[in-house]
């Protein structure tokens, strides 16, 4: 770790080293503030009976804590604790969510990515975790980690995201014990946007600070945030050792995890939505009340992933009326509580990216943006449940993004009165297409997609008759032709490689 050196006040050139090496790179969205009104699905007294049963169930019939630590820690609080099941008192535990700050700064290696996540912001955010991809060549195959190297490249050069996530997909021949050193190496070197951690095992969440460390110095990780990660329940309410121990590793180092049950509604939870949502606050909060035992003030994230099930076969479905109905009573429960909260964005059930995946997709952020999340994830590339990275869905995504960031900014009267003043210009019968206003406005009037194919039938004929698809595969590979490396500071990458080297020669080829 002597190598170690800070991206806030590194070696690299000074100031205007810096300013030289983002003045290069690409454009990026700031987080999206939105300017529209959330939406209420139901009246406050709604939201209020969902909250009163949540407290029920944590005090009534408890959470399962699989790990003696949080047990001792429980106990420690005042909780009643049998074995592993923990009842919490509502005044307990509301007091340790309260102590959750209502937003934080997410710092990336280049600090102009950096995004405040809670307020009126949303961020985008692609992907996780899928085993494999939807390539190129449209054929359907394992991840590598020439995939994964390449998802973060396409996050890097979407201005869209703000976020390059971590396994957007697995690098399937990297040995599972190794594998999350690469994962994160991928994310810090090919995108200066902040990054995901990885949560699998105590080490590999131990692994990630240390990485962190390296990038951005020890002493500012130690205060800042620059990582956020995912920390799962199984539902129903069990809180099981392996996600414990990668919450309270990150929560010691204060940095934010998305305390968010994995719902398969009507299988893991009732085949009732509000009985779902009142379940998976229950859940949720259990999660966020503990972290603030480990590390009080600790910023966390309020989250959920509530698909419902296919009564039929047993399959998770994605793009639903009832997921997005339930997304609309989590962000009244989060805004209740005052925490900055996350759901996912484009979390789809189709194999390809078709007609069923836009349907799927625009009813979920929909839901998203009118109920308020601050952290919108699975927001690009997710194909087949998140069994599939697809490279056409992503760059297709994230045009799609573009659009619901000009929704969410809401409507601007600024130039209003000159609008009115062409049509006085025009008169009857004219066009507006040479006045002054039209002139001035016609790059940012009106989203215009470069995906999406609005010609002619003849024309489009002509063009090859491509699909969205097939010019989303194009995008893709003409993305990653132009791409250029965001440069890490040859020391940091240099002492990043050590560290990897290091781990490798301790960490065995397979999981016991």
């Amino acid at each position: 770790m002597s190598k170690q050196v800070s991206a806030h006040g590194r070696r690299s050139g000074g100031r205007e080293g810096r300013r030289s090496l983002r003045a290069k790179a690409v454009p990026s969205f700031p987080a999206l503030t939105r300017n529209i009104p959330v939406y209420e699905i139901v009246p406050q007294e709604a939201i209020e009976l969902i909250h009163e049963e949540s407290l029920k169930i944590l005090e009534e019939v408890g959470c399962e804590f699989r790990d003696s630590e949080a047990i001792d820690m429980w106990k420690k609080a005042g909780a009643d604790v049998r074995e592993t099941r923990v009842r919490i008192d509502r005044a307990l535990l509301m007091e340790l969510v309260r102590q959750i700050p209502s937003e934080f700064t997410q710092h990336a290696r280049n600090p102009d990515r950096s995004v405040t996540i809670g307020g009126k912001n949303s961020v985008f955010v692609p992907m996780y975790g899928a085993p494999y991809v939807r390539d190129l060549d449209n054929q359907r195959r394992y991840g590598s980690l020439a995939d994964l190297n390449n998802f973060h490249k396409l996050s890097y050069m979407s201005p869209t995201l703000h976020s390059s996530s971590s396994i957007i997909c697995e690098p399937m021949e990297v040995p599972v014990p190794k594998r999350h050193l690469h994962i994160i190496h991928s994310a810090l070197k090919y995108s200066d946007k902040p990054f995901m951690g990885i949560v699998t095992a105590k080490e590999r969440a131990q692994d990630v600070m240390k990485m962190a460390g390296i990038v951005f110095g020890d002493d500012f990780v130690r205060d800042n945030t620059v990582v956020v990660s995912i920390a799962n329940c199984n539902s129903p309410l069990v809180w099981d050792a392996t996600m414990l121990d990668a919450l309270k590793v990150y929560a010691a180092h204060n940095q934010p995890c998305i305390l968010a049950p994995f719902a398969l509604c009507g299988a893991s939870t009732s085949a009732s939505s509000v009985g779902a949502v009142a379940q998976v606050n229950a859940e949720a909060l259990a999660g966020l009340a503990f972290t603030q035992l480990v590390r009080p003030g600790s910023p966390q994230l309020y989250g959920q992933f509530m698909v419902t099930v296919d009564m039929k076969s047993g399959a998770p479905m994605g793009g639903t009326p009832e997921a997005a109905q339930m997304m609309y009573l989590m962000g009244a429960l989060a805004r209740k509580y005052n925490l900055p909260w996350r759901t996912s964005g484009f979390h789809i059930g189709s194999k390809v990216n078709d007609a069923q995946a836009g349907y799927e997709a625009n009813m979920l952020m929909h839901a998203a943006i009118l109920s308020g999340a601050h952290y919108i994830w699975h927001a690009a590339g997710w194909l087949e449940a998140g069994l599939c990275a697809g490279y056409s869905k992503f760059v297709t995504d994230t045009e799609q993004l573009a659009s619901w960031y000009k929704y969410g900014q809401g409507l601007s009267f600024a130039d209003f009165k000159d609008a009115m003043q062409a049509v006085r210009e025009v008169g009857p019968a004219g066009h507006f297409l040479g006045t002054q206003h039209t002139l001035e406005h016609f790059e940012s009037a009106f989203f215009m997609p470069s995906l999406m194919d609005f010609n002619s039938f003849e024309q489009w004929s002509a063009e090859g008759a491509k699909d969205h698809d097939q010019r989303g595969r194009e995008k893709a590979s003409a993305m990653l032709t132009q791409y250029e490396e965001p440069k890490l500071d040859e020391a940091i990458d240099e002492a990043l490689r050590d560290f990897i080297a290091r781990r490798e020669r301790e960490l065995p080829n397979s999981v016991n």
